[in-house]
């Protein structure tokens, strides 16, 4: 059956590759409508080897829209997924003004898809990009031994702030070699050639609201007794997000084990050789969908410990691939009915 599909946002990062992933996996739709605001209109946007033509969110009927992938940012879908929702359609949300809601489930489908069946206002949110990737990773190990801690230092692209941001990295990086002046205006600080621990507000405890999301979100998500402490980092990557992870756990389980388990984990893939090169780098995850998950090893600090290496495509398994996974799930649980 298929299914009329809406993605705000079209004209951004994130709009751009829920397009393509919707393409890609071959989602049903009966058609496409491509949403930004009134200064995108008429510009143009690939689906497939389709180009659809931009129009405007401030106008657009949603009566008969089945779905619709929002990715316009905090402040619209504040405004706008409660008004999209209540004429029909379910939107599935990337921002994080809906994730901490309780009744808004928070989904991975990896890991919690059994919230989808809690929907109440018609909104389920994405994840934060840094931890669609960490949980996807945590399941499979928290099923096994049970987690009780996570310290997590993220290296975060700069495709997590937008255009503007990798743009901005081009710049610098460009003006280091012509020894043209740096600007900085998308970051506090440079960004060619340097890392920034400093992503989002400061809040009064000291950590950065990226650092609160990923904390709240691993607890909503995963499990509410698992303590999380994480920095999360900018670094001058233009795509895909890393993750040095710690994990403390109730049972014992082993390096070997951990392996074992995650190379059967849906959405994982383990590239783990103790040599030259036998890991993952962002060079190698972008464009893909796995979450991949290298150097798995024994923390010898805690009785019962794991370090491992995460990393992803954050345009991709952080935002647009798990957006367009969880529509995936509403349709096989049946709970998107094609309008009439």
């Amino acid at each position: 059956m298929p299914y009329k599909v809406a993605v705000v946002g079209a004209t951004g990062n994130v709009g751009r590759e829920m397009l393509s992933v919707l393409a890609e996996r071959q989602f049903p739709v009966s058609e496409v409508v491509a949403l930004a605001s009134t200064k995108s209109v008429g510009t143009d946007v690939s689906f497939g080897d389709k180009t659809l033509k931009v129009k405007a969110l401030d106008y657009y009927d949603f009566k008969g829209t089945d779905v619709v992938l929002m990715s316009a940012g905090g402040k619209v879908s504040k405004e706008w997924s409660p008004k999209i929702a209540a004429q029909g359609p379910i939107v599935i949300d990337n921002s994080s003004t809906w994730r901490m809601d309780r009744e808004v489930p928070l989904v991975v489908p990896e890991v919690n898809a059994d919230a989808l069946d809690g929907i109440k206002k018609g909104i389920v949110a994405n994840p934060n990009c840094s931890t669609a990737q960490l949980v996807v990773a945590l399941k499979p190990l928290h099923d096994e031994a049970t987690i009780k801690r996570v310290v997590v230092a993220t290296y975060q692209s700069v495709s997590g702030a937008g255009k503007d941001a990798m743009d901005e990295l081009f710049r610098q990086t460009r003006a280091v070699f012509v020894t043209d002046p740096i600007e900085t205006v998308k970051f506090t600080k440079q960004i060619a050639f340097n890392v920034i621990p400093h992503i989002d507000v400061f809040l009064d405890s000291g950590y950065t609201k990226e650092e609160w999301k990923m904390m709240v979100e691993v607890q909503k998500i995963l499990d509410p007794d698992i303590q999380v402490n994480a920095t999360c980092v900018r670094v001058p990557v233009f795509i895909g997000h890393s993750e040095a992870v710690n994990l403390e756990f109730e049972k014992p389980i082993t390096a070997e084990r951990a392996r074992a388990i995650l190379r059967e984990a849906p959405g994982c893939l383990v590239v783990d050789k103790r040599e030259d090169g036998g890991y993952v780098t962002p060079i190698e995850c972008a464009g893909e969908d796995a979450t991949y998950v290298s150097r798995i090893r024994k923390d010898p600090t805690v009785e019962h410990g794991l370090s491992l290496w995460v990393v992803s495509d954050n345009l991709r398994k952080g935002a647009a691939l798990n957006a367009v996974q969880i529509a995936e799930c509403l349709v096989n649980r049946k709970l998107l009915k094609a309008a009439a």
